[in-house]
């Protein structure tokens, strides 16, 4: 049993002591996973990975109780809790109280205008939600995929499925993301 797991079980039984021990860690391992997917995003970013880290950690052992059956599953959760904050906080920078509406141009000179990586966040999540109610398995391996930075084997171990199950729903789960978005853009051109 390694120390992140055991540290998970003294958490789930209610150990106060246990939650200080396994920020220091999971901590450099999930900062490593929210450099990578903030590198993904538009370069106008205002989340840093170290934030990115602390609100998905707080959100993850929060007041709630938890329990995961191991590291595998923490990093799964943890995936799930930094999409949601991406979402969430590319949702509030598209709000028109947040100026979502507005675009910035540059001092130097007008540049020509590039989608918002923000509004590719928000299309993924809604298809992401919509596969998930078609199949739970595939969403969560892009989840891990995604927005966890898991190599295709690391995922397979985390879920517990074959590597050549996860090459099959990984590339199954791309195709239908794919379609899912394109058909989303298609309706929106259609109905301008």
């Amino acid at each position: 049993m390694s120390d992140v797991t055991r540290i998970l079980n003294a958490i789930e039984r209610g150990d106060a002591r246990a939650t200080d021990e396994l920020l220091p860690l999971v901590y450099e391992e999930l900062r490593l996973l929210a450099a990578q997917k903030l590198s993904h995003e538009s370069p106008g970013q205002t989340l840093q990975a170290t934030a990115l880290v602390h609100e998905a950690y707080l959100r993850l052992v929060g007041d709630e109780p938890q329990s995961w059956e191991n590291r595998g599953h923490f990093f799964a959760a943890a995936a799930e809790a930094m999409r949601r904050i991406l979402v969430d906080n590319a949702r509030r920078k598209k709000s028109s109280r947040h100026g979502g509406q507005c675009h910035r141009v540059g001092l130097t000179g007008i540049e020509p205008a590039v989608a918002d990586a923000g509004d590719g966040l928000l299309a993924l999540n809604e298809a992401l939600q919509k596969l998930t109610e078609k199949d739970k398995a595939k969403a969560e391996l892009v989840k891990l995929r995604y927005f966890a930075g898991l190599t295709l084997d690391q995922a397979a171990q985390a879920l517990g499925i074959s590597r050549s199950t996860a090459y099959e729903h990984w590339a199954y789960a791309r195709a239908w993301l794919l379609a899912e978005i394109t058909k989303g853009d298609q309706s929106t051109a259609i109905g301008d």
